[in-house]
């Protein structure tokens, strides 16, 4: 007989803390990195927290310090248009600042506008300097003759994706596979079920959305297919979560009817099974740009035991 049992463990990814300084003030600005596994098409979570920022190391393309740069960018992906990114020392920033402005590729500060402005020569106007450590721009208020490099840029619509990304949760499947040793072991060639929790925060869709400086952002995310590592060398995709196998059900000793392996394992062993979903997140802006954010996450480990089926002869 079949038996089965289920585990989860959620996902999370913390940030790094970087220190930036407004107008003599310290601030605080964290990026958070979502390393993948080698197989994974995106940002993944690992398997101990609930949930993960969803930015990214790729620094993409840099805006040019002697014009205005693209919008800005705190992860990679796919994106609709080939929006220029701000980085700084080999780390992406962002474009823009609610408190510090926009941020100037050529000498690593950003800048805002002074408000009220000092008298100033024609054509010149104050602004407000807010740089990173190594900048070589200069600290503080300063005179400029013309706006720097990457002022007044508008949003990036893949940032404001990724921010409403960060605003939900794509929860790790919740694993269960029939056998499961902790019931009762499973025997070489019969079926072994597998299935994971369905529900909108397993599977999708959730849809979110953000805005900033009159541009709306909405996302969808959805599961694409589940994999289910079965051993070593083995590996299963399904198209969704799968049936749970019921001991007194119709279809008791038979194979799962849409994921599962149909003639089991061939070797007695002891198994660590696990199951990766892997997210589709659409993102569209109001000023027409689209694109793809690529997520995954990872369910805890169910150990699943085989032994040899025991002939007995008389």
């Amino acid at each position: 007989m079949l038996t089965w049992g289920g585990g989860s463990v959620p996902a999370d990814r913390v940030g790094t803390p970087r220190r930036w300084f407004v107008a003599g003030l310290v601030a605080v600005l964290t990026l958070a990195g979502s390393p993948a596994r080698a197989a994974d098409p995106g940002g993944s979570c690992p398997p101990d927290q609930t949930n993960c920022d969803v930015w990214d190391d790729d620094p993409g393309v840099p805006g040019g310090g002697g014009g205005p740069g693209g919008g800005g960018n705190d992860g990679g992906g796919s994106s609709g248009g080939g929006t220029a990114k701000c980085q700084w020392n080999g780390q992406v920033v962002k474009c823009y600042d609610d408190i510090m402005g926009w941020f100037n590729n050529g000498d690593g500060c950003y800048y805002k506008l002074a408000e009220p402005q000092q008298p100033a020569p024609p054509g010149q106007q104050w602004y407000y300097a807010s740089c990173q450590d190594g900048a070589t721009g200069q600290q503080g208020t300063v005179l400029l003759d013309a706006p720097p490099g990457g002022y007044g840029t508008p949003p990036d619509p893949e940032e404001l994706a990724r921010r409403a990304l960060a605003s939900i949760s794509l929860l790790p499947p919740r694993a269960a596979v029939a056998p499961r040793r902790s019931k009762g072991p499973g025997l070489v060639g019969l079926p072994v079920w597998m299935w994971a929790s369905p529900g909108k925060s397993y599977f999708g869709p959730l849809t979110a959305s953000t805005s900033e400086r009159g541009l709306t952002v909405t996302i969808t995310a959805e599961v694409k297919r589940i994999v289910w590592h079965m051993a070593d060398d083995l590996d299963v995709t399904c198209d969704g979560p799968g049936t749970p196998y019921e001991a007194d059900g119709p279809h008791a000793g038979a194979p799962s009817p849409d994921c599962g392996l149909p003639n089991g394992y061939s070797k007695a062993d002891t198994y660590q099974v696990y199951a990766t979903t892997f997210w589709t997140v659409d993102w569209s802006s109001s000023g027409g740009e689209s694109g793809v954010i690529d997520q995954s996450r990872v369910s805890g480990v169910v150990p699943v035991q085989i032994n040899e089926l025991q002939v007995v002869t008389r």
